[in-house]
Parts: C-alpha cells; structure tokens; sequence
C-alpha cells in the first residue's frame, strides 16, 4: 500500500494554504458539518447549493445568524442566576445570621438570597462567542459585519461575551419549551470546531490517527451516518447508527453470557424495497502490507463485517442477502473492490478526502448505492 492510498502518510501543513496536510480544510469541514447534529435539520439546507458546502464557515455563519435572528424578534430563552443582597425590603429568603450579625435591621434592611432572571446564560454566551468567532472566518465582509452586529445585540440585551465551559453547557439542559435553541446551539458548537482547524493547524488529530484514531474514526463514522441520514433519508431510506446486535445463540454455559464480546453495527441502511447494507467504517488505510509484500485487506476487517452479516441471517430476509461495505478515508486513491460470500457481497471501498468538495459527497453517494445495488456485486463502477 503507498502512502497516497492511506492517512498514515500525510504530513502536516497549514490551514492558510486551504489545507492539513495534503486534506483540504474545507472537507474536513464538510465531515463535521454531517457529523454535527445539524445532520438531523433537513429544513436549514434545502436551500443550500454546491457552493455553500465549498464555503462551509460562510454557511454556517448564515444560518446561525438566521437562528439568531428568529430568536431575537421572539425573545431569547433566559435563566436564573442567584444573587445575595442587602435590600430594603424582602425578597426571596432572609439570611437570618448575616442580618443579625450586621445588625441590618437597625439600618431597615435585611439580608437576602434570591433568583433574578437573566440572559446570560451558558448557551446565549455560547452563541455570542460563535458569532464573534465566525466573524473573523467567513469570507464575505457583509457577512462578517453581519455576525459582529448580532454579537453586540446579544452584548447589549445582557449577554457575556467569555465563551462558557463544557461544564457549564452541561448544566444548562434544554427544555422542551426552548426547542427552538437546539439549532442555534448546534451551530455555535459547530463554528468552534471549524475554528479550531484554522486556528490551530498541524495539531488536529486528523493528520495523525495514531494520535488519537478513536475520536477521528468517530468523526469519521458519525460524518457517514450524518451524510446518509441528510441525503438518503428524505428519498425513503432507513438509516441507523450504534445499531447492537446479539449473538444466534442456542444454548451457554452460565458463566458465557459475560464474557461473550457484544456487537453494534457502525451504519445500517435499509434501501426502499428491501435492501439492507451494513457500513463498517475505519480511519485506516485500506490495505496493508501481508507477509510478501503484497497489500491486502486487514483480517479483522473482514472477519468483523462476515460475522456481522453472517450471524443475522435467520432474523429475517434483509439480513439473509445484506451486504457489507468497509469504508475507509483515503488520500489519492479510489479503490471499490468486491466479492460473494455466501450469499452476502462483501465490499472494501476509499473515499479520496483530496478531491473536491461536491466529488467527496458525489462519491459517498456512489459508494453506498453500488454497494448496496444488486446484493451479488454485479455492475460495479469501482
């Protein structure tokens, strides 16, 4: 296997020349805007063009300031904060031992503690901080003007501009009455990651999977399982992630039930009609160097995806003519390689993350309809 083939052997660059290594910025980009949870919003990107995705921060930049907006004219979604006051009068709760040990009721005042509305609260700081952080990544100066001037509205209603930490975003749970924030959330959180690849390039695990291969191979799933859901869903599909599966077991020992390894599908698509495909992704190159030095398929690979398959083929008729289709990032190399198994096609497949934008999605697309095309691996493209 060369190094073009693979993600072992880019090295790292910088954001300014539009790329980490030999990946272009903008496709590292498009990976966590369908890993995001803004996969699961079709509305916010019906409108949206092949040159939005080339320009993911400008895009993002546009619909957080929409979101913004919409949540101005109905007013943001506040908090409490605590407070602990001397006051004239009461409210909320006496601190009895501060009152008397200032002897505060000599002066007519009392002590207390109390709840007073806010807006600054962990999630609008959040959004305040995107937007200013978008401010400086987008490429239009309309735009950024845009972002800066809804900042210091948020600014002037009372909101902090210090973005909160992860702490306190997770103390600050959404409602089902403040719905109408998950978006705008999602998208603050989004334009954080896309900063941090501008802003600190050359240190991203994604040139360096040995770093820290589970978070990238994640990125790398969830932009797959966030891909089909956005563009597979709305045309009938059935698309599900983390799927568990169990074992056909017949009969055990008392003690096998807790040391039996456990199994969940990375991607399950069901295809209108009946079609089933399993997607295993990994963030490794596709081949690797067997003992003469020819490249083959890793065997635990290809052992994983069989028993997935294999062990489900009596639960029902989707499973019993699934195929299988191991799914790998690559740099400078197509490969889509196929074969029966025992009723199942197995197929190995790359994605090249160098090509542009639209062919990155073009080819997810293509990849997962030849796989899942005929069950017997006739009229392959690859």
């Amino acid at each position: 296997m060369t190094e073009a083939a693979g993600m072992e052997g880019a090295p790292a660059g910088d954001a300014g020349s539009g790329r980490i290594g030999r990946i272009p910025v903008r496709n590292l980009w498009l990976l966590m805007l369908y890993a995001s949870d803004l996969a699961r919003w079709n509305g916010p990107f019906q409108g949206a063009t092949e040159q939005d995705l080339d320009d993911i921060p400008d895009l993002v930049a546009r619909l957080l300031a929409d979101a913004v907006e919409r949540r101005l004219r109905r007013s943001l979604s506040g908090g409490y904060v605590q407070r602990d006051r001397r006051l004239s009068r009461v409210r909320g709760r006496i601190d009895l031992l501060r009152t008397e040990a200032q002897q505060l009721l000599t002066r007519g005042q009392v002590h207390c503690r109390f709840e007073e509305p806010t807006l600054d609260t962990p999630r609008n700081r959040l959004v305040r901080a995107a937007l200013d952080r978008l401010a400086r990544l987008v490429s239009g100066p309309d735009l950024a003007r845009r972002c800066r001037l809804l900042a210091v509205g948020l600014g002037r209603a009372g909101v902090g501009g210090l973005r909160p930490s992860r702490a306190e975003l997770a103390a600050d749970q959404i409602g089902r009455n403040d719905d109408g924030d998950r978006l705008m959330v999602a998208l603050a959180r989004l334009a954080f990651d896309l900063a941090l690849l501008t802003e600190e390039a050359g240190t991203t695990a994604m040139v360096s999977p040995d770093r820290d291969e589970r978070r990238v191979r994640s990125l790398f799933e969830k932009a797959v399982l966030g891909f089909a859901r956005l563009e597979l869903t709305p045309q009938g599909w059935s698309v599900r992630g983390g799927t568990p599966l169990s074992w056909p077991v017949a009969d055990m020992s008392e003690g096998m039930g807790a040391i039996l390894p456990g199994m969940r599908l990375d991607i399950l698509l069901d295809a209108p009609g009946g079609r089933r495909l399993v997607i295993d992704t990994k963030f490794a190159a596709i081949l690797r160097s067997g003992r003469f030095g020819q490249d083959r398929l890793s065997n635990g690979h290809l052992y994983q995806i069989y028993a997935y398959l294999r062990s489900q083929e009596e639960r029902s008729p989707a499973w019993k003519t699934a195929a299988g289709l191991l799914l790998h990032p690559a740099v400078g190399a197509t490969p889509h390689e196929w074969a029966a198994i025992q009723g199942h096609a197995i197929h190995a497949a790359a994605i090249d993350l160098t090509l542009s934008t639209a062919d990155v999605r073009r080819a997810l697309r293509r990849t997962i309809l030849t796989a899942i095309g005929d069950g017997d691996g006739a009229g392959q493209d690859g």
